[in-house]
C-alpha cells in the first residue's frame, strides 16, 4: 500500500515555534515530526511513499532525499500555488489504481495500519476515517455515524450542534481509487467539503473508530502536550499492537449523578470532578472506558435511540470540560420479568451483566487490554465484583469509603 502524505501547510498558529519551518519539520526529540510518520509507516511494512509538499519544499527535499537512508522509498509532489487539503491529488489521478493512505503530514502518531487496512476491507468501505474523541470537540467537525460505523453526516464546526457523540476525524484515511472521480481538475480541493462529505451521500465511508496515539501540531500548547506524551512514552505505547491498560466506570453514581433509573438526557447531571477525573485519564496514557448496566432496555423504559441520546448528552457535557470517553459498553439484559413493557428479549441471564465480567472481555478482545494492569471504579459491589472477576484491580466509591469521589478515586490510581 502507498502512503501519500500532504506535507505543504504554512502553519501560522505555530509560527512562534516554527519560524520559517514547514511544519512538518517540527521536531520531537529532535527528530521532524514527519520522521516520525516515516518510521511508523516503516514499522508497518508501509515503504513507498509520496510527500505532496508547498511551504519549505526544500527543507523537506534536502533532509528525506529518496528516502533510502530511512529504508523507505519517497517521491514528491511540488504544489506551484497552495491546492487546499486535496488538490494535489490530482497528480496521482493516473498513477495510483489500488488502496492507499493518506496522511496529514502535522499530525503525530503511532498506529497499527494493518489492523486499520484488514478493518477497511473488510467493510468493503471506500473510504475509511481514522475517528477518536478528543478533548476539544467544541472547535471540531464531528463525524456521525449509524450503527454499523458507516459515516452518515459530516458536521462542520460552524454548524449548529446540542448533543453529540465526540468523534473527530483524526487526519488519516484509507482511499480507494474511486476517490479520484471527483478530482477532474487541478485546481484548489477541500478534502472534507469537496470529497468526503460528497461521498458520505453514497453510503461507501466508515469511521474506523481507536483509542491510538493522533494528535494535531496545530497550537503551541498541542505542540507542548504531543511533545510530554513522546518523552512519557504515551505515544508509543497506544498503538493497539501493545497490550494497552484500562480505568473502567461505572456510568450512574460514578460519572453522574444516581437517580433511579435514567431515561432521559436531560436527567444527566455530573458529580463533581467528574470530568477533571475522566480528563486525568486521557492524560496518563490509560484508556477511559464506560461499563455500565442498562437494564431499562430489557425493562422497556427506554429504547435503544433513546439510550444514544443519554451518551450524547454525556459526551458533550465531558467535552465541554476536555475530558473524553474511549469507548462505553452497557448491558441491556435483566433476567427479572414482570413489567409492563418489557422486552421479553432481553429478559435473559447473560454474562455481561455485572457483576459478571462480561463488557470486561468485550473491551479486552477490542482493544487488547491487559486487564491485571487495569481498574475498575464503581459505587457499587456489583462493579468491584465484576472487576475482579476478569483479574482487575477494583476500587469502590461510597460515602463510608476513603475515596468519595470518582477523582479521588483516579488520581490515587495515578
Amino acid at each position: 500500500m502507498k502512503a501519500v502524505i500532504m506535507a505543504g501547510g504554512l502553519g501560522t498558529r505555530l509560527a512562534s515555534i516554527t519560524k520559517d519551518m514547514p511544519k512538518p519539520m517540527i521536531p520531537i526529540d529532535g527528530k521532524p515530526v514527519l520522521l516520525h510518520q516515516i518510521e511508523c509507516l516503516k514499522e508497518n511494512g508501509i515503504i513507498d511513499i509520496i510527500i505532496i509538499t508547498g511551504h519549505g519544499t526544500e527543507q523537506i527535499t534536502k533532509f528525506f532525499n529518496d528516502g533510502s537512508m530511512y529504508g523507505v522509498k519517497i517521491s514528491y509532489i511540488i504544489e506551484k500555488y497552495p491546492l487546499g487539503t486535496a488538490g494535489g491529488l490530482f497528480f496521482l489521478k493516473n498513477s495510483i489504481n489500488e488502496t492507499f493512505l493518506l496522511l496529514n503530514g502535522d499530525i503525530m502518531f503511532d498506529v497499527n495500519f494493518r489492523r486499520m487496512f484488514e478493518w477497511h476491507k473488510k467493510m468493503n468501505s471506500v473510504a475509511t476515517l481514522f475517528t477518536h474523541p478528543n478533548g476539544h470537540p467544541y472547535d471540531s467537525a464531528l463525524i456521525i455515524t449509524d450503527s454499523n460505523n458507516r459515516v452518515i453526516q459530516w458536521m462542520h464546526k460552524e454548524e449548529p450542534r446540542t448533543d453529540y457523540i465526540n468523534r473527530v476525524n483524526a487526519g488519516i484515511h484509507i482511499f480507494e481509487p474511486y476517490i479520484f472521480s471527483y478530482i477532474n481538475a487541478l485546481k484548489k480541493l477541500d478534502l472534507d467539503r469537496g470529497i468526503l462529505k460528497t461521498l458520505v451521500g453514497e453510503n461507501v465511508v466508515y469511521a474506523y473508530d481507536s483509542p491510538e496515539y493522533v494528535k494535531d501540531l496545530g497550537t503551541p500548547e498541542r505542540y507542548e502536550r504531543v511533545c510530554k506524551d513522546y518523552f512519557s512514552g504515551i505515544v508509543n505505547g497506544k498503538n493497539l499492537s501493545r497490550k494497552q491498560k484500562a480505568i473502567f466506570l461505572d456510568r450512574d453514581g460514578t460519572i453522574n449523578k444516581h437517580i433511579g433509573f435514567l431515561t432521559k438526557p436531560n436527567q444527566i447531571e455530573l458529580l463533581p470532578g467528574a470530568a477533571a477525573a475522566i480528563r486525568n485519564i486521557n492524560m496518563s496514557g490509560y484508556l477511559a472506558v464506560v461499563i455500565t448496566n442498562q437494564p431499562v432496555i430489557a425493562r422497556g423504559d427506554c429504547t435503544f435511540e433513546e439510550l444514544g441520546e443519554i451518551q450524547m448528552r454525556l459526551e458533550r457535557l465531558l467535552g465541554e470540560q476536555g475530558a473524553y470517553l474511549d469507548a462505553t459498553f452497557f448491558c441491556p439484559h435483566h433476567p427479572e420479568k414482570g413489567f409492563e413493557n418489557e422486552r421479553i428479549e432481553y429478559k435473559i441471564v447473560c454474562q455481561c451483566r455485572k457483576p459478571l465480567p462480561g463488557m470486561l472481555f468485550q473491551a479486552k478482545q477490542k482493544f487488547n487490554i491487559d486487564l491485571s494492569k487495569s481498574y475498575v471504579i464503581g459505587d457499587n459491589e456489583c462493579d468491584v465484583q465484576a472487576g475482579l472477576a476478569a483479574g482487575c484491580k477494583a476500587l469502590l466509591i461510597n460515602e463510608q469509603n476513603s475515596f468519595k469521589s470518582l477523582l479521588a478515586c483516579v488520581n490515587n490510581i495515578l
